[in-house]
């Protein structure tokens, strides 16, 4: 009897232990941005799976996050299955959302009253599981509510994505609070590429890495997203010689 046991709690031992390891190979899934000088400061060279991400706009575009929206976007774009995209004031422009990269058909809109409908819609949706990210907008995200959506995108290996925005300036202080996010990025908008000819050219953004779990904070001077929902570095004359001159070991 001692043995068999033995022999059944080496097995449950053995489930666990495959279990603990399945769970850290899906948390080390990433989704590159393909920008080496981006990638390389992320931990495993990208942006991660089963995890929250926050993103807020910044400088004039602190209000209304167009900037981080579409840098959203453009990360979702590039994942595979359908979008759930949790929201509620309606004020998304479509044709935007198809510039960089995602389709109508892709995105499911779930459009709430109250904010904490907001939280719940997206916790349901991360433990749902087989989506390609959840996105959701909100004003606040508390600590504790910030963990459950940790921990739901963790679970299911889906990407969360959190885009903050306010219906005020003075309530930008709110993005300071410690949060579970794995990483946070601001968005500035920043004069588009010059053209030869009169025009306008692609748009430019100042994205800062503002946190990253593990990994290093850094800025960075970026084309905004192509169709393809990619960025790249931008490369006009003047710019900035050192993209990551922010850089700084955060915890």
């Amino acid at each position: 009897m001692q043995t068999t046991a033995k022999n059944a709690l080496v097995s449950e031992l053995r489930e666990r232990i495959q279990h603990l390891e399945g769970g850290a190979v899906r948390s080390r899934t990433v989704l590159p941005f393909g920008v080496p000088a981006i990638d390389s400061v992320l931990p495993s060279g990208g942006l991660a799976y089963g995890a929250l991400h926050e993103v807020a706009g910044g400088g004039s575009g602190t209000v209304d996050g167009a900037a981080a929206a579409l840098f959203v976007a453009g990360i979702a774009a590039r994942t595979k299955g359908k979008i759930v995209w949790c929201l509620t004031r309606p004020d998304l422009f479509f044709p935007a959302l198809a510039q960089v990269g995602l389709r109508a058909d892709r995105v499911v809109f779930v459009e709430s009253d109250r904010e904490e409908d907001v939280l719940a819609n997206m916790l349901e949706a991360l433990s749902y599981g087989g989506l390609g990210a959840v996105v959701g907008e909100l004003v606040r995200l508390p600590m504790t509510a910030s963990r459950r959506l940790q921990l739901a995108a963790e679970k299911t290996g889906t990407i969360g994505l959190a885009v903050r925005r306010w219906r005020r300036q003075t309530e930008a202080h709110d993005f300071g609070q410690p949060t579970a996010s794995t990483t946070r990025w601001r968005v500035s908008v920043m004069p588009s590429e010059e053209l030869p000819v009169p025009g306008v050219g692609r748009g430019r953004w100042l994205l800062e890495l503002m946190r990253s779990r593990a990994g290093e904070c850094a800025e960075f001077l970026v084309g905004a997203c192509d169709d393809k929902g990619r960025i790249d570095i931008s490369t006009r004359a003047g710019d900035r010689q050192d993209q990551t001159s922010r850089s700084v070991h955060s915890g």
